[in-house]
């Protein structure tokens, strides 16, 4: 398979700014066919961008495309009932974070996906920005060679401030507006402020719960959950701790998340640019204190100008391919919803 042929489910802004502009540009990618719900709005982005079918819906799609994998950018609250659908088609599937509104609804979504034959990949793109996955990579290499002692600590900081970065400045908008969608039943287990503060939670801070296990390396629980909301504290299933500060401070321009992971005798900084910055990864440098009289290193590798939304598009399509598994399942995706709702739980009886 040298080139994917991609069918997308919803076009609306992420899935115009974040997705098929990427999609569009890659030479190993076509973009066969656009359902959308909106007339309007699915021809003129068929026409900005030259995809050559249209279809109201998906199951218009499915009758008539031959696809080898699904694109689809929905409002996440509406995932326990699409994505069973979606996964009838028999191919890869994209959609974004989380996986679901609830453990409930994403229960349902890992057992479709696993009925389905086939795989979803999640829209955790933080996971393919090439300053995290050079991170990654020489984190699992440090705790395989002991080079820097033992892994202790991981501290995630996610300030409020401009994550669209002019990412929009490329939307095709129209006036129509969008027609009533099927949603997922809010879950048994929370009333209803408890569950618009669970929304909240995933919606803004899913990515970082995400991230923090990826770097980690292995599971974590949640432990600590201070009253303000400003800060969580984890450890892993080996003993490692970890933080995630929420907001502790807001810009109104900048955007200044970053990771800490570090090691007895060093750490590696990670530095994210805003989630829609075009043509620009993050940052990593390494700090390494061996002692016994060796001189203290920092290097900062030059990463290539592919900001993360771009490579995750090329790590999806690799996927499909089978050169590569899939950089976030919904089996793990699902772990991401029940870390979750340990923070909700803990924050109400703080």
């Amino acid at each position: 398979m040298k080139t994917v042929r991609i069918g997308f489910v919803g076009v609306g802004s992420m899935g115009q700014c974040a997705h098929l502009r990427n999609y569009a540009e890659l030479p190993d990618c076509e973009v066969v066919a656009i359902a959308e719900v909106r007339p309007e709005l699915r021809e003129a982005v068929a026409a900005r961008y030259g995809v050559p079918r249209t279809y109201p819906d998906h199951e218009a799609l499915f009758a008539s495309e031959s696809l080898d994998a699904i694109v689809s950018a929905q409002p996440f609250t509406r995932h326990g009932t699409l994505v069973p659908q979606l996964m009838t088609a028999g191919v890869p599937l994209f959609t974004e974070k989380p996986l679901a509104g609830s453990i409930q609804s994403g229960e349902r979504v890992v057992e479709a996906v696993r009925n389905s034959g086939t795989w979803q990949m999640l829209g955790y793109h933080k996971r393919s920005d090439p300053a995290t996955m050079y991170a990654k990579a020489e984190i699992d290499r440090l705790k395989a060679s002991g080079q820097l002692g033992a892994l202790r600590y991981v501290r995630i900081t996610m300030p409020a401030g401009d994550w669209v970065a002019s990412g929009f400045n490329a939307l095709v908008r129209t006036d129509e507006a969008v027609p009533p969608l099927a949603a997922d039943p809010s879950p048994d287990d929370m009333d209803a402020e408890t569950y618009q503060d669970y929304l909240r939670f995933v919606n803004y801070y899913i990515h970082q719960v995400n991230l923090m296990r990826h770097l980690l390396g292995e599971p974590y629980t949640v432990n600590y959950a201070e009253p303000s909301g400003v800060l969580l504290a984890v450890a892993s299933s080996s003993g490692v701790a970890g933080t995630i500060e929420m907001s502790p401070y807001e810009t109104s321009i900048a955007w200044e998340e970053s990771a800490l992971i570090a090691f007895e005798h060093g750490y590696i900084k990670l530095d994210l640019p805003a989630p829609l910055a075009h043509n620009r990864p993050g940052t990593v440098q390494i700090y390494s204190d061996p002692g016994e009289g060796a001189t203290p290193q920092r290097t900062a590798p030059q990463l290539p100008w592919v900001h993360a939304m771009r490579q995750q598009a090329t790590n999806f399509l690799r996927a499909v391919r089978g050169e590569i598994p899939p950089m976030t399942t919904a089996e793990e995706a699902l772990e991401d919803l029940r870390v979750a709702k340990q923070y909700i739980d803990l924050l109400k009886v703080s």
